[in-house]
């Protein structure tokens, strides 16, 4: 007697999970004052409108000096979607704010240093512990080492169109054409680009200071390294439209020219 066969059985699902890499602009407040700081913010977004028009924005206050000032972080809220900015959480909450800024509805996410693994502390006698201390920390150095001299290379060899978006995860990024203006390019690691930046080129993304940008002709949109931004009005006019490379010291962002004139 023939069996019917059994057809697979079809599951339905209604949504997907996909990682995706997004540009965020952090709105670090030093001093809260809410109206030189709305006046601030327009003369800021005024520089690059095409660029922070409806962008997402995490609000950092790790380094708020006056936090009695923000005892309504809606008003915050308020001043960032009026300048068509779109808050998306905050980070670095002191703890006198984080009800209030719970009270938002908005994700509250960890900085950095807030993520760091913590190691657990073991009871042990004082000479264990000194041993201890010493082997984690050379395979610490010898680790970091490692990644140093073995982070890949993502090579792109189109151009990168209006509205594209390349990143380069865990590598560096060589883009062997140009960078069209609306276009984005982004890598954990430095950025070559053997034509003109016209877009948005963003290295160092998870905070690799020594990141730097390399490109053949100078136009861009904003060039940002770990966070640190320049935007084109603030591009020395020597330099535009010539081979530049930027890196960055302290917080700031440091534009050279390639080759000596």
């Amino acid at each position: 007697m023939m069996q019917a066969s059994r057809e697979p059985r079809m599951i339905d699902v209604n949504f997907q999970l996909k990682g995706s890499a997004v540009t965020v602009v952090v709105l670090a407040i030093v001093r809260y004052e809410p109206k030189s700081l709305l006046a601030e913010l327009k003369e800021k977004i005024v520089q690059a409108p095409q660029f922070f028009t409806n962008s997402p924005v995490l609000i950092n206050l790790d380094r708020l000096e006056n936090p009695e000032n923000l005892k309504k972080p809606a008003d915050l809220l308020a001043i960032c979607r009026e300048l068509d900015l779109q808050p998306l959480g905050f980070s670095g909450v002191p703890e006198v704010l984080l009800a209030a800024v719970n009270k938002t509805g908005l994700a509250v996410l960890p900085t950095p240093s807030e993520r760091a693994l913590k190691l657990p502390k073991q009871e042990a006698a004082p000479q264990v512990e000194t041993v201890i201390e010493r082997v984690v920390e050379t395979v610490v150095e010898t680790v970091i080492e490692e990644r140093l001299v073995q982070r890949q290379s993502k090579v792109i060899t189109r151009p990168v169109r209006s509205g594209q978006q390349i990143y380069a995860e865990g590598a560096d990024l060589i883009v062997l054409a140009q960078v069209s203006e609306g276009a984005e390019v982004l890598a954990d690691g430095h950025i070559h680009i053997y034509g003109t930046l016209r877009g948005r080129a963003l290295a160092g993304v998870k905070g690799d200071e020594s990141a730097r940008i390399f490109c053949q002709q100078m136009e861009a949109e904003l060039i940002s390294i770990a966070g640190n931004f320049v935007l084109q009005d603030s591009l020395p006019k020597e330099l535009f439209k010539k081979p530049v490379q930027a890196s960055l010291s302290g917080e700031k962002v440091i534009l050279e020219a390639l080759v000596s004139n």
